[in-house]
């Protein structure tokens, strides 16, 4: 039977349609979900080279969306700290601000320190270290650090250990006081469904990643110092104590434009780095300026931490007790939550009437580790 050119044109046209659909079908799309990004609602495809933002391969590049930048342009990069990009904090501490400037800021062992603070968000971080003898400041590490955003606290550490050993998960996590457990494995993930917050290992074991919508990602990796770091640095560390410590790296969303804190004012506008330039290791100081009571305070002399309280007028909110430490460990994918079975959409609205007047009240809803005569499921990321 005769095949007609416009047949065979056909044909090869669905054919390249198909194809074009199945490169399309195996791509991610990625899309920022706050209205104040320039790239709010649009669905940006994810490159080539990185096509995926949940690639099963650890040590893959991932699909990312800065949604601060104006282009909106997805890119491929890693999901551990750079230590030498803007926003990381790594070694005895080495900063790199905003402006691209690297800094040390030493503090002192056994002492809490303001990395960021704002209006929303304030960071602190835990210095632990030693101070060999003869030398006249301590050598220092950040050990954990305690995130206060509206009226939630998240701490997340590098557990002690006297020897490193790579198969041992040496993370310690913690929500409004309450450990968190999150299984082992890539991808594992845990959620609140309250406020989203989600903290997912980007590795088996010591290494996560940290999400604020509209606040700011926080990529963590745990690291010990290691006797060749101390040979060089003549660090003297003890056979005892590997002074395991964090690495990490902020991306932060709508900082206004007096942030303070140790790396947070090099995101003012007009900020002009003290650090300086051309010697091998530019110390800044403010250990007054920035130091805290503790790795959930927010006392330092510049803190700006003060989140504003909901508003209660003529509304009364009725919720159900959220379950924020329950995990699935389904490869990540799986997240599981409890909520109340009067509470499908977790929010009730009840008015009173007493005496002829409407009484209003506002409760904030607040995540538990229980959930007393709730049922369970398991919410799917798609």
């Amino acid at each position: 039977m005769a095949i007609s050119s416009n047949n065979v044109y056909i044909f090869v046209l669905l054919l390249f349609v198909l194809s074009e659909m199945q490169i399309i079908e195996g791509k991610d799309s990625l899309t920022c979900t706050f209205r104040s990004s320039p790239c709010f609602s649009k669905k940006i495809p994810c490159p080539d080279q990185c096509s995926q933002k949940l690639p099963s391969d650890p040590k893959a590049k991932v699909c990312f969306l800065d949604c601060n930048s104006r282009h909106c342009e997805t890119q491929c990069k890693t999901r551990k700290p750079n230590c030498n990009g803007r926003g990381s904090a790594c070694l005895d501490p080495r900063f790199v601000g905003a402006d691209g400037t690297v800094f040390y800021f030493h503090g002192r062992r056994n002492e809490h320190f303001t990395l960021v603070s704002d209006a929303n968000l304030q960071i602190n971080a835990r210095f632990i270290g030693l101070r060999p003898a003869g030398r006249t400041r301590d050598y220092t590490w950040i050990q954990a650090l305690g995130i206060l955003f509206d009226s939630h606290k998240f701490t997340i550490e590098a557990t002690p250990a006297s020897t490193w050993n790579d198969e041992i998960d040496h993370l310690k996590l913690s929500y409004n006081g309450k450990e968190l457990a999150i299984p082992e494995g890539h991808l594992s993930t845990w959620q609140c469904p309250e406020n989203q917050l989600r903290i997912e290992r980007t590795s088996s074991k010591n290494s996560v990643t940290v999400t604020l919508p509209e606040l700011a990602e926080i990529y963590v990796n745990v690291v010990p110092v290691t006797k060749e770091d101390s040979r060089i640095h003549n660090y003297q560390i003890p056979d005892d104590d590997c002074f395991a410590h964090l690495e990490v790296q902020f991306k932060f969303y709508g900082l206004s434009s007096k942030v303070e804190g140790v790396l947070g004012r090099t995101y003012q506008p007009d900020f002009q780095n003290p650090a300086k330039l051309g010697v091998a290791m530019p110390v800044v100081g403010g250990e007054d300026r920035y130091r805290t009571k503790s790795l959930d305070s927010a006392d330092c002399g510049v803190c700006l931490f003060a989140p504003a309280e909901a508003s209660v007028k003529n509304s009364l909110v009725e919720y159900g007790v959220l379950d924020c430490t329950g995990v699935a460990n389904s490869g990540g994918n799986g997240i599981k939550q409890c909520v109340n079975s009067r509470t499908a959409s977790n929010i009730f609205r009840r008015k009173e009437k007493k005496s002829n007047s409407t009484l209003s009240e506002a409760y904030t809803p607040t995540c538990h580790t229980h959930c007393p005569e709730e049922r369970t499921y398991n919410l799917h990321i798609l």
